[in-house]
């Protein structure tokens, strides 16, 4: 599961892992809406997503990157409970960007979100825990180096 603020990267980390299907809420807005903008749909959006993995843990599909912001535990908790329910291992990649370095990167894409937006969400970031369910937590800096967070006890 990514965790981070628009324009940390999270997208394009997710597009270079090859053997993993993306299940991106960008993506989704763009499948039922047409636009990939469209925050009017967020609740379908989510449900969409969730349903889309649940159906691939039935399957017992390999590996499933979820690309959204999931700046809050409560946004992490639904998909978290879903991979628990099957006994999925998930990990949480974050992308510890600053603030400035994400406003930087997002004025350089075609499709920007607002200034504004971005702030509101650093201001409710709240960093993944361990404690929340995850196997692992992966951080990803600004410059694209990584660490890894001690696994929980019991995890492989």
């Amino acid at each position: 599961m990514l965790v981070g603020l628009p324009g940390s990267g999270k997208s394009t980390w997710a597009a270079s892992r090859k053997r993993a299907v993306v299940l991106s809420s960008d993506q989704m807005r763009l499948l039922l809406s047409g636009s990939e903008t469209n925050q009017r749909i967020h609740g379908r959006v989510f449900a969409a997503m969730r349903y889309l993995l649940r159906e691939r843990l039935r399957l017992e599909q390999a590996l499933t990157v979820i690309d959204a912001t999931n700046i809050r535990r409560k946004d992490r908790k639904p998909f978290l409970k879903i991979a628990q329910a099957f006994g999925a291992r998930v990990e949480a990649i974050y992308f510890d960007v600053p603030l400035e370095t994400a406003l930087q990167r997002n004025s350089g894409r075609a499709r920007r979100v607002p200034e504004v937006a971005i702030r509101a969400m650093a201001a409710r970031l709240q960093p993944p825990l361990l404690e929340e369910g995850f196997a692992a937590v992966k951080k990803v800096s600004a410059n694209g180096g990584s660490a890894k967070a001690k696994p929980r006890s019991g995890s492989k």
